[in-house]
C-alpha cells in the first residue's frame, strides 16, 4: 500500500472544482452503467446526479466533501452528509481506478469517520450496491456492519458503524 496522497476538505470556492466534478461524474457515470441504465456521457444522468455533477457546491452545501490529493490532481473523493438524528451518511466515495489500491478509499472513509466521530455523533451508515463487493470488504474491514435497510431500492445492502 502506497500513501502518497492527502486527504484535505473541499469548499465550493476550492480551485479543485473542475477536479471533483470529473470525480463525481466519473462516480454516477459508473454507477448508472452498473444499474443497466448507461449514460454517454454527464449530461445525461438522470437530473439529481447531473445536479452534484455541475455545481457540487450547491449539491453539497450542508454537507463535508473530503478529497484525496495527490500533488495538484484529485485523486478520489466522499461526501459525510450533513447529520440526522445523531447519525451521519457517508455517500459518494470515489477513487480514480488508476488509483485504487493504494489505501486511498480507505483513508477517505477513516477521515470521514473521524470528522463524523470528533462532532459526537454516535453513528454513520451508508448504502452501497450489493454487485460492488470490494467495497463491502472495505466497509466490512473498517467496522461497518450490515444492518436493517432504510432504502427502498432493490440491491442496496446498508450498512453501521457505531462509534468507539
Amino acid at each position: 500500500m502506497i500513501r502518497d496522497h492527502a486527504i484535505v476538505t473541499w469548499a465550493a470556492g476550492d480551485d479543485g472544482r473542475e477536479d471533483l466534478r470529473a470525480l463525481l461524474a466519473a462516480y454516477h457515470l459508473r454507477t448508472e452503467a452498473e444499474k443497466g441504465v448507461p449514460a454517454a456521457d454527464a449530461t445525461r444522468l438522470p437530473e439529481r446526479y447531473r445536479a452534484e455533477v455541475e455545481d457540487p457546491g450547491a449539491a453539497f452545501a450542508d454537507d463535508v466533501v473530503l478529497v484525496a490529493r495527490r500533488g495538484d490532481a484529485a485523486i478520489g473523493c466522499v461526501v459525510l452528509a450533513a447529520p440526522a438524528g445523531g447519525r451521519a451518511e457517508i455517500k459518494r466515495l470515489w477513487v480514480d481506478p488508476d488509483e485504487r489500491g493504494r489505501g486511498v478509499a480507505a483513508a477517505l472513509v477513516r477521515a470521514a469517520l473521524a470528522r463524523a466521530h470528533a462532532t459526537g455523533l454516535r453513528s454513520v451508515r451508508l448504502s452501497v450496491w450489493r454487485w460492488r463487493t470490494t467495497a463491502i470488504a472495505l466497509y466490512e474491514r473498517l467496522g461497518f456492519t450490515v444492518t436493517a435497510s432504510w432504502d427502498s431500492r432493490d440491491d442496496l445492502i446498508c450498512m453501521e458503524h457505531s462509534r468507539p
